[in-house]
């Protein structure tokens, strides 16, 4: 076989996992990069990788593109994502082929000179992959943001607020795997037979979602969070039935027929409306004890999942705010705390009313970026499997 270093491939990694990987992750920047690179087209590539000599550069690079490329504007990208993977050269292989169609590049590039000379001592600039912008704006704090980069990330928020806990309903359904023979449908069907049961017809207990309560604090401490944190109620409520939005600074607001609507921008514009004390105050254990006394009579908590989004500074007696969360935690299925500024590697709760609750609150997740609400509706869709362990 021909030297790998002769052609300037790095080696990946010894063990067949460890290559495996090397080729997922490439795929990876790949799929960061514009080009689309399903799981099939990964398997295609190795597969094909299989029945050639990896340690020459050309026969690799012509497997990969072969498989991983589907449209000519898109080689310029596979080159460079190539280099610096494979070759772990800033430098493009040379071009094979008919000149890509011109477009802007996709892929996220970003330009340095080294305060060195460079290795020669030249000062030649350096062109490097990088992050996607998508992937810059789903770690980026939402306070940080411009508003032309929210503008970019909203519709991601709303996609990530599909996600709904749910639980197996008391009813029994028609279903294919069931195990209950349904006699109602067997019969019905049997009349178009003659009465002979031919065709057999199963029941059983699926997943319907949850109900979802959520309260969100519109104080002015959260002010950097709050639109970006209501873009994602009004989405949840858009998912389905079951969902209540309230508001709270320091008075408690129910806003989930203002959130109804399909505009969201129409639906942030209500609520500031109805809500007379935005950004001011934070009365965490009153807004809870009148939502207690108000909704929980109802029934409204019982069974459900609770979120609230809080960074828990309270301006009143914190005991108050122990004692609300107890009676809370009594009647829902599940609490979970929402607070921004955990987002923080440095955060620690010390703000006295965030203490009081800690003890009541199943999960505490952060909710600074994109990234921290999709571990958010992870934690939804996952609580029913998690509570049945």
């Amino acid at each position: 076989m021909r030297s790998s270093r002769r052609h300037g491939l790095s080696p990946p990694a010894p063990s067949e996992g460890g290559f495996v990987r090397h080729v997922v992750t490439f795929g990876r920047i790949l799929r960061e990069a514009g080009l689309e690179v399903g799981p099939a087209r990964i398997s295609d590539a190795l597969t094909g990788l299989d029945r050639l000599d990896i340690r020459n550069r050309d026969d690799v690079y012509w497997a990969l593109r072969t498989t991983l490329v589907s449209r000519p504007e898109d080689l310029e990208s596979f080159d460079r994502a190539f280099a610096a993977w494979f070759l772990r050269s800033p430098s493009r292989p040379p071009y094979r082929g008919a000149l890509p169609v011109d477009k802007p590049a996709r892929l996220s590039e970003r330009t340095r000179t080294d305060r060195s000379g460079g290795v020669d001592g030249r000062g030649d600039e350096v062109t490097e992959v990088g992050w996607s912008l998508h992937e810059v704006l789903r770690r980026k704090d939402f306070a940080a943001m411009t508003p032309e980069e929210f503008a970019r990330l909203s519709r991601a928020i709303a996609e990530v607020a599909a996600a709904r806990p749910v639980r197996r309903s008391r009813r029994l359904r028609p279903h294919s795997r069931g195990r209950r023979l349904d006699l109602r449908r067997l019969a019905r069907r049997s009349l178009a037979r003659g009465g002979d049961p031919i065709e057999r017809t199963f029941r059983r207990r699926i997943h319907v979602p949850r109900k979802l309560v959520v309260l969100c604090d519109v104080s002015g401490s959260m002010e950097a969070y709050t639109r970006a944190l209501l873009l994602f109620l009004h989405a949840v409520v858009g998912s389905g039935r079951g969902v209540e939005v309230f508001v709270f600074g320091t008075r408690l607001f129910r806003l989930t027929e203002e959130f109804r609507t399909r505009d969201p921008e129409q639906a942030l514009a209500a609520a500031a409306k109805r809500v007379v004390d935005w950004a001011s105050g934070t009365r965490i254990g009153a807004s809870l004890k009148v939502f207690n006394d108000t909704w929980g009579r109802r029934a409204l908590t019982r069974g459900a999942v609770v979120v609230i989004v809080s960074d828990g500074w309270e301006r009143e007696d914190p005991a108050l705010v122990a004692r609300e969360m107890a009676r809370l935690q009594r009647a829902a299925y599940a609490i979970v705390w929402v607070n921004p500024l955990k987002g923080n590697p440095e955060y620690q709760p010390l703000a006295e009313g965030m203490r009081a609750a800690l003890p009541h609150v199943d999960r505490f997740v952060a909710g600074h970026n994109l990234v921290s609400l999709e571990e958010l509706a992870g934690v939804l869709a996952g609580i029913e499997r998690r509570h049945a362990a």
